[in-house]
């Protein structure tokens, strides 16, 4: 099971009811996080969930209101007496970022390690989650991720009877391991079917629209996206600075066939929100405004 939290919602700046942009996935004991504005850590500790486990940090960009928050939320694992290595994946220029934003927070007991990203489409597996990086059209280099969790076929027992493969080697094999018994060797391809359906989140902000983010949002349970502008009037001023609408967020929810689609990253102009969802639910009926605090726990079918 992978529970997603949309930790903070507003885009360029914290309001009352806002926190900015974080995401965060937790699955199998291990936690990711997508951005860390400022306001992350309230934002966590008034869900209730823990910053300790994040194991993986990744970031779509070095804007403040996506990394604002980065110096606090180190401090804070190392005093909760984390000790275990964190992954940090971001565009070109992240070590040179971070460490500049570490002045205040020099000394850690766990290591960083860094991955930068510098090609159109990269993967990466962390702690059991496949993470596809994707570059995306902002004025900066930016990335979106997909997050998936793959589920391997299903076990067939007769198959297994019928090749001999001992009972204790199943549980393994079922896991993805290869076992060799008595100088026999036994695959998973040997006793499992075809790969099933896993679990797949997209996690798009800041940028126009562009056929990257179709690709890899392609059949996701859920797409969380910007939408920093409703008012219709504000569609050349999304264009200007590289952002979207809650109609083009839409369009990309329905060309890319996901099951529900979040928005999120509103400017700290919008209010009232919901009053612009009918025309978007027009486009894409599975549309559903984010908010702080905003879970979904996603299961195998």
């Amino acid at each position: 099971m992978l529970d997603v939290c949309l930790l903070g919602t507003a885009g360029m700046m914290p309001l009352p009811y806002r926190w900015l942009t974080s995401l965060m996935a937790r699955y199998n004991g291990s936690s990711l996080l997508i951005d860390c504005g400022e306001g992350t850590q309230i934002a966590m500790k008034e869900k209730g969930w823990s910053a300790k486990p994040i194991d993986t940090i990744c970031f779509t960009h070095y804007h403040a209101d996506h990394i604002s928050g980065l110096p606090g939320l180190l401090l804070t694992m190392g005093n909760a007496e984390r000790t275990e290595p964190v992954a940090m994946i971001g565009p070109k220029g992240l070590e040179r970022v971070v460490t500049a934003l570490r002045t205040i927070a020099p000394e850690l007991p766990f290591e960083i390690h860094y991955k930068e990203l510098s090609q159109p489409v990269e993967h990466v597996v962390e702690q059991g989650c496949h993470i596809t990086a994707f570059r995306v059209n902002h004025n900066v280099p930016c990335y979106g991720y997909a997050i998936e969790i793959p589920r391997a076929g299903q076990f067939q027992v007769e198959r297994a009877k019928e090749l001999g493969i001992p009972i204790n080697c199943w549980n393994r094999l079922q896991k993805g391991e290869t076992v060799t018994l008595e100088g026999k060797a036994y695959t998973p391809d040997m006793v499992l079917g075809a790969p099933r359906k896993g679990i797949k989140v997209a996690y798009c902000t800041d940028t126009r629209p562009v056929a990257s983010i179709t690709e890899n949002a392609r059949n996701a349970d859920l797409l969380i996206i910007e939408g920093m502008y409703a008012e219709k009037e504000k569609a050349a001023k999304a264009k200007q600075y590289k952002h979207m609408t809650f109609y083009e967020a839409a369009e990309i929810a329905r060309d890319a066939e996901v099951s529900e689609m979040w928005l999120t990253h509103f400017s700290p102009s919008l209010v009232h929100a919901e009053e612009y969802m009918g025309e978007v639910r027009s486009i894409f009926p599975a549309a559903k405004l984010g908010k702080d605090g905003k879970t979904m726990e996603l299961d195998f079918k």
